[in-house]
């Protein structure tokens, strides 16, 4: 029998991004050249739990929505919303590709991350992170979907 606790939560969280070119050209270089190190730091980080991943190299660079070819998609799940925002912040490869964001992706108008909670065990699919992105989008933050910068 199973030692998982009964009602425990874990974080869900998509990140997307809308590119300025596609991944194979020199401008994102930089960015593709990055993934794996910022990746497998991740996978290292104190309440990581999954993360969605590709066939195609260190990430899921392949997975698109929204119908928008130049949008690549992040979508995990940690622990805890403080797990998460420790390696964002903390980690030395993400937050500093973080400040050099500028020069692979746009300037965002709307909402570009959303957090929700999963069951502990549950793996979100890309369409159920799209539809938390949308309904953020559409109906604001609240207690079930909100941006990753909520207190």
């Amino acid at each position: 029998m199973s030692q998982q606790r009964v009602g425990h939560r874990h974080l869900a969280q998509l990140n997307v991004a809308v590119m300025l070119e596609p991944l194979d050209t020199p401008r994102m270089a930089t960015f593709t050249e990055r993934l794996a190190e910022v990746n497998a730091a991740a996978d290292r980080a104190e309440g990581f739990v999954w993360r969605l991943q590709d066939e195609d190299g260190p990430g899921a660079t392949s997975f698109r929505m929204l119908g928008n070819d130049m949008l690549i998609v992040n979508l995990s799940v940690w622990k805890d919303l403080a797990s998460l925002r420790e390696f964002v912040y903390q980690e030395a490869g993400h937050r500093d590709a973080l400040a050099a964001r500028r020069q692979w992706f746009e300037r965002a108008a709307e909402p570009m991350t959303v957090c929700w909670h999963v069951d502990e065990g549950h793996l979100p699919s890309l369409a159920e992170a799209e539809a938390m992105l949308l309904r953020l989008r559409t109906d604001g933050p609240g207690a079930e979907v909100f941006p990753f910068s909520a207190r």
